[in-house]
């Protein structure tokens, strides 16, 4: 699949914002620790939730998704191995492992696949589970593990997200007292704590370093709103405010942006924060002049990494030079090659660090989408260039974004999806 974008459109509407795709990633597989169904709402309907309800269903769970709202009856899980086919196409499903091993003290797990920027080995996850009393062997490229885990002091060799949910899920059912030390603080972490919570959990200190969970006998089904996606949030507002255009994006927690939304206003975007029918909403206005302005993107609450290279594309309109120091994914620049083939001025310094000087007229151009944030980048780039833009492999852009083709073109973007 392609997109074809006929750039240079003055935007205009509402864009709404669907749920966060980093937390329901989390969040479906958590309703597996349940002994009764629950219900998830604000799910978005992308091609990496449909392959992981999918993998549920592998194991025997009952799954419904209509209108972004998922239905989950986990009581007929019989198996602990999820498709293997489908565990090697999404990085997401080793949050599988925490729900799993406390639910049935074993696991069977292949590589699991994703986005190509950078290793990310599971070692961190392995780490975590060694540290609740889990054995792993690893033979045949599969992953065992045996063992309920244990209660315990667990240390996280770095910041990871996703190892700090597998750590939550994994000690829910442990007796007794497990504390989780340089614990990632991530709005998605905390929704997930909310969730487990409402179910029936005692966890505390999530959104913090540190996070405390005593163990309990039992979890049961709720219903849960999955928090407002916040990268895709940013994204949409980059979209309003690199073409100048006024939009309306939400409903969003602002809070959850509040350094992105400052370095947009350090650098002259010009945007309003105002409530209707109790949310947040963003509207954008047309700048006078964008000044450029260096980011180094870190764990939250830090710019977020998978909103630099959209950031990279609005300093492509900046006046000045803007360095991206990003140590996060060591294969997230891949991207920039794709804007200098729409001519940016931009610069690979070393495998951590771009530099972008604008402010330049970008050129439509034929160019790939590389993985789900660089991809959303050049659609970005495409919708300011001048001429036409063909994307390729928009498949990677479909896998972090609902429909991002006809939202833009509700929006009055010339943007077309052409086999």
């Amino acid at each position: 699949m392609r997109f074809k974008i006929k750039g240079g459109k003055n935007l205009s509407g509402e864009i709404h914002i669907k749920g966060a795709k980093n937390a329901a990633l989390k969040i479906l597989p958590a309703t597996l620790l349940a002994s009764s169904p629950s219900t998830i709402t604000s799910v978005p309907d992308i091609s990496d939730m449909r392959k992981l309800l999918e993998m549920l269903e592998s194991m025997g769970a009952r799954v419904t998704f209509q209108n972004n709202t998922v239905h989950i009856d986990p009581t007929s899980i019989a198996s602990p191995h999820p498709n293997e086919e489908l565990v090697k196409k999404l990085r997401g499903s080793i949050v599988l492992l925490g729900p799993l091993l406390a639910r049935f003290g074993e696991a069977t797990l292949s590589q699991p696949g994703g986005c190509l920027i950078g290793a990310r080995p599971i070692d961190d996850h392995l780490d975590v589970f060694r540290q609740l009393g889990v054995e792993i062997e690893h033979r045949d490229e599969k992953f065992y593990f045996k063992g309920k885990p244990q209660a315990g002091h667990v240390v996280l060799g770095k910041l990871s997200v996703t190892a700090t949910e597998n750590a939550m899920m994994a000690a829910v059912f442990s007796r007794g007292v497990t504390t989780i030390h340089v614990a990632a603080a991530e709005p998605e972490v905390e929704d997930l704590a909310r969730l487990l919570n409402a179910m029936g959990a005692r966890i505390f200190g999530a959104g913090t370093h540190q996070v405390t969970i005593q163990g309990v006998d039992r979890l049961e089904g709720v219903v849960h709103e999955v928090i407002p996606d916040r990268i895709e949030a940013g994204t949409y507002l980059i979209a309003g405010i690199a073409t100048q255009s006024e939009i309306t994006v939400g409903p969003l927690i602002s809070h959850h942006n509040d350094l992105f939304l400052k370095k947009l206003k350090n650098a002259g975007a010009r945007f309003d924060i105002f409530q209707k029918d109790g949310k947040e909403f963003i509207r954008t206005h047309p700048s006078r002049e964008l000044v450029a302005q260096d980011i180094d993107p870190r764990p939250y609450p830090g710019f977020p990494t998978d909103l630099q290279p959209q950031y990279a594309v609005l300093m492509t309109q900046a006046r000045g030079r803007a360095e991206i120091f990003d140590t996060l994914f060591e294969g997230r620049f891949r991207y920039v090659e794709e804007l200098r083939l729409m001519k940016a001025r931009a610069e690979v310094i070393n495998s951590n660090r771009i530099a972008i000087e604008g402010p330049v007229q970008l050129k439509g151009a034929e160019v790939s989408s590389l993985d789900i944030r660089g991809g959303a980048a050049v659609v970005l780039a495409g919708l300011i260039a001048q001429g036409e833009t063909i994307i390729n492999n928009v498949e990677f852009i479909d896998r972090g974004y609902e429909n991002i083709d006809e939202k833009l073109r509700a929006l009055g973007a010339e943007i077309e999806r052409i086999e």
